[in-house]
C-alpha cells in the first residue's frame, strides 16, 4: 500500500543543499538526531503547557516537517560521510520513539474527555511503538529493518499535522479523533504486519 516513506528519495533530494552544509560545518549524525529529540520534546511540552492554545495547533506541523527533515538527514549524513555507528542507530531508534510519545500523548488534553477518545489515540500511541518494534526485530532476524506503511513514522506525522490544522480551522473535527485514531489504529496493526511478514525484496532496507 502506498505510503509517504515512498517519497523520501525525492525528499532527500530537496535536503542536500543543507546536507552540504552539514558536511562543511563537520556536524555530525548524532547530533542531529538529538537536535530532532529535544525538538520534539520541546513540541510535546509547548503542546502541554500551552494548552489551549490555538497557535500550538499551528505550530505542531511545523516542528513534524523538521523533525522529519532532520530524521532523513541523519541518515543520508551517516551514509555518505561513513559516520554509521551502533551508538548512532541506537540513539535513533530510541529517539523516534521517544518522540513519537512526547509528541503526540499531550494530544489527549485536546480531545473530548470520553473513554472511546482516550482508548484509539492510546491504542494509536501503543501500535505506533508496536510498529517501529516490529521494524527493529526483523532486522536482528534477517539483517534488514522494515519501513513498510501504510502508517509509518512519515504517515502518522503527516496525519498528526493534517488533524492539527483541521483542529485549529475547523474545531469540530474533534468530535470525529475517535475515528481517526481508531483507523489509524488498523493501519499501525497493518504496518506492523508488514514488518514482519517474510520479505525477500529488501527494498525497504534504507537508512531511517
Amino acid at each position: 500500500m502506498p505510503s509517504i516513506y515512498d517519497l523520501k528519495p525525492a525528499f532527500q533530494q530537496l535536503l542536500r543543499p543543507i546536507l552540504h552544509m552539514l558536511i562543511q560545518a563537520k556536524v555530525t549524525p548524532n547530533q542531529i538526531t538529538l537536535v530532532a529529540l529535544f525538538l520534539s520534546l520541546a513540541g510535546g511540552l509547548m503542546l502541554l503547557f500551552f494548552r489551549p492554545t490555538p497557535w500550538a495547533l499551528i505550530v505542531m506541523p511545523i516542528l513534524l516537517f523538521v523533525r522529519m527533515a532532520l530524521n532523513a538527514l541523519d541518515g543520508m549524513l551517516a551514509r555518505e560521510c561513513q559516520l554509521a555507528s551502533q551508538s548512532g542507530e541506537i540513539l535513533n531508534e530510541l529517539g523516534d520513539v521517544i518522540s513519537d510519545a512526547f509528541l503526540y500523548a499531550p494530544l489527549v488534553l485536546y480531545l473530548p474527555p470520553t473513554l472511546a477518545n482516550w482508548a484509539f489515540l492510546f491504542m494509536f500511541l501503543f501500535l505506533a511503538q508496536l510498529s517501529e518494534f516490529c521494524g527493529i526485530l526483523a532486522k536482528c532476524v534477517t539483517g534488514v529493518r522494515r519501513y513498510e506503511g501504510p502508517m509509518g513514522k512519515s504517515d502518522r506525522a503527516f496525519l498528526i499535522g493534517l488533524f492539527c490544522i483541521a483542529l485549529y480551522f475547523w474545531p469540530p473535527v474533534i468530535y470525529y479523533s475517535a475515528w481517526i485514531f481508531g483507523i489509524a489504529s488498523v493501519l499501525l496493526a497493518w504496518s506492523a504486519y508488514n514488518r514482519i511478514r517474510p520479505n525477500t525484496s529488501h527494498q525497504n532496507a534504507n537508512v531511517s
